[in-house]
């Protein structure tokens, strides 16, 4: 086991905040003088079957926490996860069946395991001890807490100022959070900067209960490809683990160089020593970003995918974008129409979501139709054969009539 200080160091890398860090170095002293692991506690509800880059980076520091020989238990919040956590919310969010939180939460077990190591990972589900609760437990429970206190978290706030409805349920969402700490008897708590709020009820339930705080490790949340909001399938910007190499390569590809340093720092297997000379390599010129984006590319489809794949989508990528070349595996999509509106047949072909979505990267300059941007979005595709493509990676062969 390395040095407490060694640990702090290597635990601080790509971290928004410690709270509070001298608790956390005295808590890695203790197991480092008496050979034990410390207890590190992350939870997920499973609000959806499949898990992107931006879950990763809590997974990734969990890896962090077992290389350095601790235990860690990750908490699927199935109970929790019907009660909709109120996070970023500005209005009550519609809550899970069973049904759905039990099939999402089968998935991400598989998918986890593509980081944590799976000998070294706890796998628990909250309704485990919070369904045992009796209704004087969970009163008892709500009594240590006041309403004041949770006004003060803001998205609460904002609704009670704005006088939109707060569910008397969303109150009890940090407490039972925050009471996982307390069954678990949590020492470090790994969680995202929009989760700070319930972290902290962690470590004031376990201050209730007689138990010593838990350390609180807060991760940034991961940007999306657009490089603006967090990295989210609603958005539409997210990079998923289990998508093609293929659409994994090129969307890594398509970030921004200030992204892929972040995606270096939260995402990366390389050193800190590595990491810096990267970012002094490109702020000098000395490392072309190109380069660099695809060995990042590289890293992380093979980490989901394996070599084999990640030197495929490599190899497509160059073909595509260095060579001017196209993919192998165009989607055709056939339309009965000889004239056709072109958002629509983007809707159709399943190329984007929507005809407005369509219509706004047609307006964007993303879209080109046999290798001529295509400006108009009213203007109908004439009859005959097409190829049709939507920003940087995304080819459709259109044949009409």
């Amino acid at each position: 086991m390395l040095r407490p200080e060694e640990q702090l160091g290597i635990i601080r890398r790509g971290v928004e905040e410690i709270l509070i860090e001298d608790e956390l170095l005295k808590k890695l002293e203790h197991s480092y003088k008496t050979n034990t692991s410390l207890k590190i506690k992350a939870g997920f509800d499973p609000t959806a079957p499949d898990i992107h880059l931006g879950h990763t980076v809590l997974l990734e520091k969990m890896r962090q926490f077992q290389d350095l020989g601790h235990e860690v238990i990750l908490i699927i919040g199935d109970l929790t996860g019907m009660i909709g956590d109120p996070t970023g919310r500005s209005e009550i969010r519609k809550p899970l069946t069973r049904d759905e939180v039990l099939k999402n939460a089968g998935t991400y077990k598989e998918q986890v395991f593509k980081i944590l190591d799976s000998e070294r990972t706890q796998i628990r589900f909250n309704s485990e001890w919070l369904e045992k609760m009796t209704p004087m437990e969970i009163i008892r429970l709500q009594a240590k807490q006041t309403v004041a206190r949770m006004l003060e978290r803001e998205d609460f706030k904002k609704r009670f100022e704005s006088h939109t409805a707060i569910g008397i349920h969303e109150f009890i969402y940090p407490l039972l959070q925050g009471y996982d700490s307390v069954v678990l008897k949590a020492d470090i708590e790994i969680g995202g900067t929009d989760q700070k709020f319930n972290l902290l009820m962690g470590r004031e339930l376990q201050q209730e209960y007689g138990q010593p705080p838990q350390a609180l490790v807060i991760m940034p949340l991961l940007e999306g490809t657009d490089g603006v909001k967090k990295m989210s399938k609603s958005l539409g910007n997210y990079i998923g683990i289990t998508e093609t190499p293929k659409d994994m390569f090129g969307k890594i590809m398509s970030v921004s160089d200030e992204l892929m340093l972040r995606y270096y720092e939260l995402l990366s297997h390389i050193s800190v020593d590595e990491l810096n000379k990267l970012k002094a390599g490109i702020k000098d010129h000395s490392v072309h970003p190109m380069e660099s984006k695809k060995s990042l590319a590289y890293e992380i489809v093979e980490r989901y995918r394996g070599n084999e794949a990640a030197a495929k989508a490599k190899e497509e990528f160059e073909h595509i974008f260095k060579d001017k070349g196209l993919p192998d595996d165009i989607q055709v999509f056939k339309c009965n129409e000889k004239i056709i509106w072109l958002p629509k047949i983007m809707k159709l072909s399943g190329i984007v979501k929507s005809t407005g979505e369509g219509i706004r990267l047609i307006k964007q300059g993303g879209v080109s139709v046999n290798n001529e941007k295509w400006a108009d979005p009213d203007k109908n595709l004439p009859a005959g054969e097409c190829l049709l493509k939507v920003g940087k990676r995304r080819f459709l062969k259109i044949v009409q009539g």
